[in-house]
Formats: structure tokens, C-alpha cells, sequence
């Protein structure tokens, strides 16, 4: 803005004093001091507004105006309510130093200057980014020459003072300008974006983190939106990207909000070009996947794979092993009123899973490559080198390979958030196999692992192909009435005693078996007498009528108690 715009609004007590023929300056800022050296504040273009407390004698004016005229200050606007009329010492400096000079009524107070110059200096400068922006989109539509996200978040730093994040679904950062967004911050607010999605509400949401405002703006996925407008929410809930904006969008006007969807626009431009480029990969693994499910020889499935590994693996020839994924999204279907067709959904956010080098390591996190096939999605996952991040319960020897509790625990919060109450994913992952020989058995021990894990509660699930060689295939599948009984059959005594009396009978079975049926072992985690433990087991054996020395009767405790 100019400074003859200030003097034009009656609304601001403004009275010119000197420099008329400066009133063409650009106004970029505004400050108010009383210090008389305020050039550490000083950056250019201000316009300062001062009480005039500073001025103590004729002889201050001289060297205020001249650190103000040094450092490039639009103008000085002094106020009357202390000394009434401006001091003619500062008139005639301000003259001398070409520094145009206003008096400010003293009915008029500085906040209100300062609210005007803020508000019509940020107007602009939003519309001057609005014609950056616009021009990076068509850099951005007809090639990379743009600069990618990050090159926008550069300039909503820069010219808004806006910090922002591009996240995933999941949490991940895709871009952003300046210091990377924590994680566990980046996951509750894709997790508080996704619930505010599920809900209808429209964007941006807004919410404080520990005293800090952010804003949250969707970003639609183009490519995936060519649809009918009225495709549901839980088609593209857990594909689509957010912008994150370390601001309260609440107040803001309908110019900088329009900017900020233009922004999200732009950015979808970038998220089409990187879901181009997954292209390949993804007919790749349709390719391998139909051979594997038709039964092609294996010499078939290994040639179709030598072709795959310049892609999956560039430079580092054909992959030593392989794992295979599979994933589901199930939703409630509303009677059969509103079906979603599952498997796009999950092909989309396997790969958003898979994508992080979090989850599956740096190496790999580039070289996924997912198909779908009915309700299903599958990644062929190519292993290069040794094991992947590993659940803290797989053991001190992990195998080879992806861990299925690893894969889903940064990402549960969020993706139940978007699951919301009629949702739900599981997912099973199978042994890390050498050749093409061993895929057709990989597939179908991923499947059986996704089984497994959708016999569990919970919106999220996962199981590993480790556990199909365990009690644990099996339990799940047990009815529950039959459960139910068998449960209360062998353990309703030993809670109904220790309700009565506090004796931590079951605690004491437990740690028994945990220990093997070792007495000492036993005794020691308990911190009991090896006597005292004797007694509390004779108790258990004389309730349920069952002898802890045999074999058949301590495995039947051992199940009810996973079951219970």
C-alpha cells in the first residue's frame, strides 16, 4: 500500500507534516517504539509510529530520523497526545532526511493504524503470492519445473509467515518448508483430520496442540476424483492428502482462504504425477500376481520378474527374496444401500503403509509394487538386504523381511480415526521367500495370516505368518459360546475364590505356567516361599479338579487363559 492511501482515510487521524512529495513509498509493515535507536527492529518499508517518549531534548531529533532514513523506513507518524503539537526540531529533521512526517490525532490510537497497515499489507501481499502460485501451477502442470510442493510451502513462509506440512493419511511428511513436523504430532493431525472427514465437516478443520493452532486442508486426489460428486467420503477418506497450516484459519478473509485452496490445488497436481509414476509398478505386480494365482511354472513367474527388477530394483539386479502382503478394507455396507468397492481403497493405502521408509526402510520404501484384485490388495515386496524394522515381540533373532505389528503401529491411530465406527483393515504378511518357486505359497500364506488377523477385535489388525505355526491360528477361530464355556469351566472357580478371599490364584497359574512349572523359578518371579506357592497350586488343582503335574491339564489352563 502507499502512504497516500493512509493520508486519503479520514477514518486514521492523519495530518502531513512533511514529505509531500514521498507519498508514492510502499508501506510494508508497521511499527510502534519509543527507544531511541530502534534499528535492531528495522527491516525496511516501515511505517513507525512513535509517542515521542524518546524525545527529551531539541538535540534527540536529528539522530532518531537519521537511523530511521538509514534504514529505509516508509515514513514516521508521531502521535499529539503526549506533547500536543510536533516539535518543529523534528519537523525539520525529518525535512533534511526527505523522511515524510505525520501527526497522528490523539483521539486516534496506534492499534488502530497498526490494524489497518496489517491488514491491507497482508491483503496484498496474499494476492501477490495468489499470482505466484498461479503461475507455479502451470509450471507444475506442464512439467516438474516448478519445484514440487515444497517450492509453494517456501512461499506461504516467506511472504504469509505461514509454516505448513503436506501429510499423508498416515501421518507422513510429504513436504514442507523449514524444520520437519514431529511425528507423533504429524500423526494426530492426519488422525483428527481423517475423524473430521468422516463426520461431513468441511475443511479446513481446526484445532490447538498443546497451545498451538493448526488449520487443516484437505487435498483432493484428482486423479482419483473424476467421478460422479457425489462418490462417498469412504472412497478416497484414507488416500487423500492434507495440508497442515501452524495457523487459526478462523478469522482469516475469503481471499487468503481462496489462496490456501489454490495452494491445495496445486499441490494435487503434484500428488497426479507421483501416482503416474507408480503406474508401472502397479501392472508390473498385476502381472507377476496373475501369473502366481493361475499356476504358471515357476521358469514363467522367474522370467516375468527378471523384467520387473530394473523397476523394483534399479541397479541392483534381481532381488535376492520376495514377501508378499495382503490387505483388505472392509466397511459396513448400509444395508447393501451404498456399497464401496474395496479394492482401490486398500490398493491405494497399502501402498501409503508401505511407502514409508519408517516402515519398511529406506531401501525399500521407493520399490513397492501393489495390485488389487477383488476385495483385496497384494504387494510383492522385493527384500535386498537384511531385516527390516521388527516389532519389539518378534524375538532377538528376527527373520528376514517386514514384521506385520511393525507395519501398523505408527499408522493405527490415524487410519482408525478414518475408519471410524464401520471400518475396518487387516492385513497378513507372509515369509520371506528366495525364487519365484516359493510366491504361489507366500500369496497364500499372507491370506491365511489376514484371516487370522481379521478373527481379532479392533479396527486395525495384522498377523505374520509366524503365527500360523502356533495356537494362535487357532483360537480365533473357536466360537465364542464355545469359548465361553470352556473359559468358565476351568477358571470361573479360581475368580470367584479370589474375589471371596484375595488369594491371586489366577495370577499364580499364570506365572506358573509362564515359568515352565517351575517350582524355584516360580517362587522367585512372585516373590513367595516355595512352600506358599505349593499351597496356592494344591488350591487351584482341589477347585477345578485337574492335576498341574500332567501334561493335558496344564495345556488346557494355558488356552483358556488366551482365550479368557
Amino acid at each position: 500500500m502507499r502512504l497516500r492511501a493512509l493520508l486519503e482515510n479520514d477514518a486514521l487521524g492523519l495530518r502531513l507534516l512533511g514529505g509531500e512529495d514521498e507519498l508514492d513509498r510502499s508501506v510494508r509493515g508497521v511499527m510502534t517504539t519509543d527507544l531511541k535507536d530502534p534499528s535492531r527492529y528495522l527491516s525496511g518499508g516501515e511505517l513507525v509510529l512513535t509517542g515521542l517518549a524518546w524525545l527529551r531534548d531539541a538535540a534527540d531529533a536529528e539522530p532518531f530520523v537519521r537511523i530511521l532514513s538509514q534504514a529505509g523506513v516508509a515514513a514516521l507518524a508521531a502521535g499529539e497526545a503526549e506533547l500536543g503539537d510536533i516539535p518543529d526540531d523534528l519537523v525539520e529533521a525529518c525535512s533534511r532526511h526527505r523522511l515524510p512526517l505525520f501527526a497522528v490525532n490523539e483521539s486516534v490510537a496506534f492499534a488502530t493504524i497498526t490494524e489497518h497497515v496489517v491488514r491491507q499489507v497482508s491483503g496484498e501481499r496474499a494476492g501477490d503470492l495468489a499470482a505466484v502460485v498461479d503461475r507455479h501451477r502451470r509450471l507444475m502442470t506442464s512439467g516438474p519445473a516448478g519445484g514440487g510442493p515444497e517450492a509453494v510451502l517456501d512461499l506461504l513462509g516467506s511472504d504469509l509467515d505461514l509454516r505448513a506440512w503436506v501429510l499423508s493419511p498416515t501421518g507422513r511428511q510429504i513436504a514442507g518448508a523449514g524444520e520437519p513436523l514431529d511425528h507423533a504430532l504429524a500423526a494426530g493431525l492426519a488422525g483428527e483430520h481423517l475423524a473430521a472427514t468422516r463426520t461431513g465437516r468441511r475443511g479446513p478443520h481446526r484445532l490447538t496442540v498443546h497451545g498451538t493452532a493448526y488449520s487443516l486442508f484437505p487435498i483432493r486426489n484428482t486423479g482419483r476424483a473424476a467421478g460422479p460428486a457425489s462418490r462417498d467420503v469412504r472412497e478416497t477418506v484414507l488416500s487423500d492428502w492434507l495440508l497442515a497450516v501452524e495457523a487459526d484459519a478462523g478469522d482469516w478473509p475469503a481471499a487468503r482462504l481462496d489462496l490456501l485452496q489454490g495452494v491445495t490445488q496445486l499441490i494435487s497436481v503434484e500428488r497426479d504425477r507421483r501416482d503416474a509414476a507408480r503406474t508401472v509398478r502397479r501392472r508390473l505386480a498385476q502381472e507377476v500376481l496373475e501369473l502366481v494365482q493361475t499356476g504358471a511354472a515357476p521358469a514363467e513367474i522367474a522370467a516375468r520378474l527378471r523384467v520387473a527388477a530394473p523397476v523394483l530394483l534399479p541397479g541392483l539386479g534381481a532381488a535376492p527374496h520376495w514377501q508378499v502382503v495382503v490387505a483388505r478394507v472392509e466397511w459396513d455396507q448400509d444395508g447393501g444401500q451404498n456399497p464401496v468397492e474395496p479394492g482401490p481403497v486398500t490398493q491405494a493405502l497399502l501402498e501409503e503403509i508401505l511407502v514409508d521408509p519408517a516402515t519398511v526402510g529406506a531401501e525399500s520404501a521407493d520399490r513397492i509394487a501393489v495390485a488389487h484384485t477383488g476385495d483385496e490388495a497384494i504387494a510383492l515386496v522385493p527384500l535386498t538386504a537384511g531385516p527390516l524394522p521388527e516389532s519389539e515381540d518378534d524375538g532377538p533373532a528376527p527373520a528376514l523381511g517386514l514384521h506385520a505389528d511393525a507395519l501398523l503401529a505408527a499408522v493405527r491411530g490415524p487410519l482408525s480415526s478414518g475408519l471410524a465406527d464401520d471400518g475396518r483393515l487387516t492385513l497378513g504378511v507372509s515369509a520371506a521367500v528366495h525364487s519365484a518357486e516359493g510366491l504361489r505359497g507366500a500369496l497364500e500364506e499372507a491370506r491365511h495370516a489376514r484371516r487370522v488377523a481379521a478373527a481379532r477385535p479392533g479396527r486395525v489388525c495384522a498377523a505374520g505368518h509366524h503365527e500360523l505355526a502356533s495356537h494362535v491360528l487357532l483360537l480365533p477361530f473357536v466360537p465364542d459360546d464355545v469359548r465361553r464355556a470352556f473359559t468358565a469351566r476351568l477358571l470361573d472357580p479360581l475368580r470367584d475364590y479370589d474375589r471371596r478371599h484375595r488369594a491371586e490364584l489366577i495370577p499364580t497359574l499364570e506365572a506358573f505356567l509362564d515359568c515352565d512349572g517351575s517350582w524355584t523359578r516360580c517362587a522367585t518371579r512372585l516373590h513367595l516361599h516355595v512352600n506358599t506357592l505349593r499351597y496356592r497350586v494344591g488350591r487351584i488343582e482341589q477347585l477345578t479338579g485337574r492335576d498341574l503335574s500332567r501334561l493335558e491339564d496344564k495345556l488346557d489352563f494355558f488356552l483358556a487363559l488366551r482365550m479368557s
